[in-house]
C-alpha cells in the first residue's frame, strides 16, 4: 500500500510543473522513451516499481482531467485497465492506437516516468487539469459546462 509520500525529487518537480493539458507518461518497462524527453527512471527490475505502485501514489497528488492509453490495452490487458479507471474514477478517459502513443504522443510528453513494469500496453497518458473546486470557488464565478459536471462529479 502506498502512502501518497514521493520521495523521488524529480517525480515530485515533474508534478509541480505541469500546467493545465501538459501530458505525463507513466510507461512501463519497455517503452522507448524519446532521446530528448524528460526522463524519470524509477525502474529497478522487473515490476520494481510497478505501474499500479507508481499511479497510485500520482494519483493522490496529480489532478488527472483525461487519462488516455493503449486501444489494444481494452481488449489484452483488462486487469490493468481495471486498475487505473479505479485510480482515476473522476478523470475523463479515452483510447488511442498503441503505436500513437510511441510515436508522436510520446513526443509531445513533458515528461516520461519509466517504471519496472512488464504490463502489456503498459502506458499510461495523464493530461494534467486543474483542482475544479478551488478554480471556481471564488463568488460570482460561473463554471461553464464542462467544469460544473466536474464539480458534480466530484462531489
Amino acid at each position: 500500500m502506498h502512502s501518497g509520500l514521493i520521495l523521488n525529487a524529480e517525480l515530485n518537480r515533474a508534478i509541480a510543473t505541469m500546467g493545465h493539458g501538459d501530458l505525463m507518461i507513466v510507461c512501463d518497462a519497455g517503452f522507448p522513451i524519446p532521446r530528448d524527453a524528460w526522463r524519470i527512471d524509477l525502474a529497478i527490475t522487473r515490476d520494481v516499481p510497478d505501474l499500479q505502485t507508481v499511479l497510485g501514489v500520482i494519483s493522490q497528488c496529480f489532478i488527472a482531467e483525461k487519462v488516455a492509453y493503449a486501444a489494444e490495452m481494452t481488449v489484452n490487458n483488462a486487469p490493468l485497465l481495471q486498475k487505473v479507471q479505479a485510480l482515476f474514477p473522476a478523470a475523463d478517459h479515452s483510447t488511442v492506437p498503441h503505436s500513437e502513443i510511441l510515436g508522436g504522443i510520446a513526443r509531445s510528453a513533458k515528461c516520461i516516468v519509466r517504471t519496472g513494469a512488464f504490463d502489456p500496453w503498459g502506458n499510461i497518458l495523464l493530461y494534467s487539469g486543474v483542482d475544479v473546486p478551488l478554480w471556481f470557488a471564488s463568488p460570482g464565478v460561473i463554471a461553464p459546462e464542462y467544469y460544473a459536471a466536474k464539480l458534480n462529479k466530484r462531489g
